[in-house]
């Protein structure tokens, strides 16, 4: 493409660029950001905003640290003897032994005192947690009364970028993975109507997986 010259790039109208594939889009824009053609940019914006996977993924950095590899929801799982009851929706599931383990998203636990602490269900009040009510959230509530009435579960870590105005357990803008080596010992409590996790401390296990 003929697109690097300054001033040439200039000349290109929306109609125009509407034309390129999203790989030649997405060339432009680079080049338009280069040598600073404002206009430009903000047209193949626009354009790339409206076509489906208009932009390249960008890829969440791991935590410093953090060199293993990370699974599937299913695959971490199923590395501790578990096997969801759907591959969509399961959030949490349980082991022969009746231990209770749980999905939870890295970036929501919460720091208090000397401890951690994890929201891992709510009711949904006038439209606030609609996930709650879905199969997802009915299976997690199920789970958490299992778990309470042991007084104690596990957890595992996911980690991605969660989508603005949704429960990262319901959708999420991408997902990295779950890391099936760190458990979390976790307490099961009920406050009001909501069940949190907390845990002061984490263990590591081996786990090897089929692929």
């Amino acid at each position: 493409m003929d697109i690097i010259e300054r001033g040439r790039i200039a000349q290109w109208s929306k109609e125009k660029l509407n034309r390129l594939t999203t790989i030649e889009l997405r060339q432009l824009l680079a080049n338009a950001q280069r040598l600073q053609e404002a206009e430009v940019a903000a047209l193949c914006h626009e354009l790339l905003d409206e076509r489906p996977r208009g932009h390249a993924v960008v890829r969440q950095q791991r935590p410093k640290g953090r060199s293993r590899r990370l699974l599937t929801r299913s695959k971490a799982f199923e590395a501790h003897g578990i096997t969801l009851r759907s591959r969509v929706w399961s959030r949490s599931g349980m082991r022969s032994d009746g231990a209770v383990v749980f999905a939870i998203w890295a970036d929501d636990v919460q720091k208090v005192e000397n401890a951690s602490q994890y929201l891992l269900w709510a009711p949904n009040v006038a439209g606030s947690r609609p996930w709650s009510d879905k199969p997802g959230g009915k299976e997690r509530l199920e789970h958490c009364r299992l778990a309470l009435e042991r007084g104690a579960a596990e957890g595992l870590l996911v980690y991605g970028k969660a989508q603005e105005g949704s429960l990262p357990e319901d959708k999420a803008a991408s997902v990295d993975g779950m890391d099936a080596e760190r458990v979390l010992p976790l307490h099961i409590e009920k406050r009001g109507e909501e069940y949190w996790a907390t845990w002061t401390q984490e263990k590591r296990v081996l786990v090897r997986t089929v692929e």
